[in-house]
């Protein structure tokens, strides 16, 4: 009961912290303290927390490396940009036609993660690696060509180009190969990226203190003391792989609905996309949700804070990747952290200690 009671306090911390960056900032932005570049930027780096936060569950808490996550984004973001440019004009109330959205991207994502889990999770280490990044790139590329178009037929599809659709005068193209989506509802803020993440860490960490979880981390640590206790290793791999891949499905619809037009370009989804996210989490802290967030944040606005400093902004940005590095995973700062948490809550216990005493005599 103790510890149930830690590990949601645990959680609480976690969701206030996201609370009160959300009030801070929204207070600033309310009295023009935030420059319009970095408001900008707001509903971009809610879906990065959300693909730190979805890939800490693949690598941190399964212990795999997956190199394709922004494949999955890909899905999410496109998947859910044709329903809404579908249904634009037919489910008119805005948050409703978003909130479909959303699970149409969630479900899609979390589909093609389940179906290329099945095969690619039977790999291990680098092999694994390799694999999930050429799944990320067919998935970027099959939707680079693809053409989809709407009339009073019904869909027409097509990979040659947008005249193979034969579609009627008044008909529409809707995914234009290379071109990608345009007109998509901008139904994406700040406000609404927010509680997204809100959700993604309720369902990571529900799922990391569950019984399904504590077997995902069993696996991680050991399979074969895993499947020796008659733990299914491939249905909690597919579990948490499947779980991690319509995060970032939502991360996809969040990204996508902020944007007039959506292309599956390298930039967007492509294989530094991927690294990006992975640095999110390496740097946080593998298996360590609270830093995926704090690192995503401060990699993703300190390139737009040191822009007035020129030529010296990208050295700066790697002189802070190489010292974030060596404190999370330097043997020395990792002793000079313990000691400096160990004192505080030895301090804390002392001063329990003594005012238990006091009153103690008092009494």
């Amino acid at each position: 009961m103790k510890n149930f009671a830690i590990k949601n306090k645990d959680n609480l911390i976690t969701y206030g912290i996201v609370i009160v960056a959300y009030v801070v900032l929204q207070t600033l932005i309310s009295f023009g303290a935030v420059s319009s570049l970095m408001t900008g930027l707001l509903v971009p780096l809610c879906a990065y927390i959300i693909l730190a936060v979805s890939l800490n569950v693949t690598v941190g808490i399964l212990g795999e490396l997956s190199l394709g996550h922004a494949g999955f984004m890909c899905v999410g973001a496109f998947t859910s940009a044709f329903f809404s440019k579908l249904t634009v004009n037919v489910i008119t109330v805005g948050w409703l036609r978003f909130t479909l959205a959303i699970l149409v991207g969630f479900l899609c994502a979390g589909l093609i993660g389940f179906l290329i889990g099945m095969p690619v999770l039977r790999l291990k280490g680098d092999y694994l690696a390799i694999v999930t990044l050429a799944f990320g790139e067919i998935i970027k590329n099959v939707i680079n060509v693809l053409y989809i178009g709407k009339d009073s037929k019904g869909l027409h599809f097509s990979m040659k180009d947008a005249l193979a659709l034969n579609l009627e005068e008044s008909g529409e193209v809707i995914v234009n190969g290379a071109q990608g989506i345009t007109g998509t509802p901008k139904n994406s803020n700040f406000t609404i990226g927010v509680v997204l993440i809100l959700i993604t860490l309720f369902i990571v960490l529900n799922l990391i203190k569950s019984r399904d979880g504590r077997a995902v981390m069993a696996i991680r640590d050991n399979v074969i003391a895993a499947e020796s206790v008659g733990i299914n290793i491939t249905k909690y791999k597919l579990l948490a792989f499947s779980v991690s891949a319509a995060l970032a499905g939502v991360a996809g619809v969040l990204y996508s609905h902020n944007l007039s037009s959506l292309m599956a370009t390298p930039k967007n989804f492509g294989y530094n996309m991927s690294i990006m996210i992975l640095v999110f989490v390496v740097l946080g802290g593998i298996g360590n949700i609270r830093g995926s967030i704090i690192s995503a944040v401060v990699l993703t606005l300190l390139p737009e804070l040191l822009r007035g400093l020129s030529n010296f902004r990208m050295l700066i940005y790697a002189i802070v990747l190489i010292a974030m590095m060596l404190f999370s995973w330097s043997p020395k700062a990792q002793n000079f952290r313990d000691k400096v948490v160990s004192s505080v809550f030895f301090w804390r216990k002392k001063e329990n200690d003594m005012k238990g005493g006091i009153d103690n005599a008092g009494k």
